[in-house]
């Protein structure tokens, strides 16, 4: 019976984990790198800045 049993948990256990890498979880945010944030924060500070018109 202890036998039977460790070998089913740990079947149990690798089909959790393998489960657990195909479905990563959805509310977590898509990773930015650093370089991407800077230019996405250079992109937004120039489209904040009105242009000013010369008559």
């Amino acid at each position: 019976m202890n036998r039977r049993k460790k070998g089913n948990q740990i079947l149990k256990s690798k089909a959790k984990k393998a489960k657990a890498k195909l479905s990563p979880d959805k509310n977590k945010p898509r990773y930015v790198s650093k370089a991407d944030r800077a230019k996405l924060e250079t992109e937004s500070s120039l489209d904040i800045i009105p242009e000013v018109e010369i008559k």
